[in-house]
């Protein structure tokens, strides 16, 4: 059998995907090949894929490097067994777009379809907008991926909250699986009633 060129960059990428994803999620964080520079790919705030400033249009595509896509640090890469290429991400790779409730568990589907159940494994977390005073919600996803929560499910969200004593302070959040997801100080929301 002669030797085959294995394609590079975004091809290689797309490739290795497909091929990976044919077995089920792709093991991205075993894989630690070299480094092989940076793609012109970014993933704008509202979740839409970008190749070379140009949006991707095709659902699939972006299913397919979403599934290969794995983050260090404050780095995110596509990666294949043999290769991995840096991206840009403006805020979090994807966007919980929505969701429903089954058994006192909130269950959130992103805007590539990946359904995450909320709760120990899978959290919430609020962080402070800077200049408006609000709240960006974001649900962990896996291996250190996050979600945005879009800003209707955020209004749900905030609808099924409630206050509980944490650690001697009254805190307002959200309960999903049993666990508490602390939004803010409770006294810091009357000023909005």
């Amino acid at each position: 059998m002669a030797n085959e060129r294995q394609p590079s960059g975004l091809d290689g990428i797309t490739t290795a995907a497909r091929r990976e994803g044919a077995k089920g999620p792709p093991p991205v964080h075993l894989w630690n090949p070299p480094f092989c520079g940076d793609l012109d790919m970014r993933i704008a705030t509202d979740g839409t894929w970008f190749y070379l400033k140009t949006p991707i249009g095709r659902p699939a595509l972006v299913k397919l490097f979403a599934s290969v896509l794995k983050r260090e640090g404050d780095r995110y890469f596509l990666v294949t067994p043999v290769e991995k290429v840096g991206i840009t991400v403006d805020d979090a790779p994807f966007l919980a777009v929505e969701m429903n409730v089954e058994g006192g568990v909130l269950h959130f589907r992103t805007n590539v379809d990946d359904w995450v159940a909320c709760g120990r494994n899978h959290t919430l977390r609020f962080e402070p907008e800077p200049g408006t005073g609000g709240l960006k919600p974001y649900l962990h996803v896996r291996r250190d991926l996050w979600a945005k929560v879009s800003r209707p499910l955020f209004y749900d969200l905030v609808e099924r909250g409630e206050e509980r004593d944490i650690d001697g302070r009254r805190m307002f959040g959200v309960v999903s699986g049993g666990e508490f997801f602390a939004m803010a100080p409770a006294d810091s929301l009357k000023e909005f009633a």
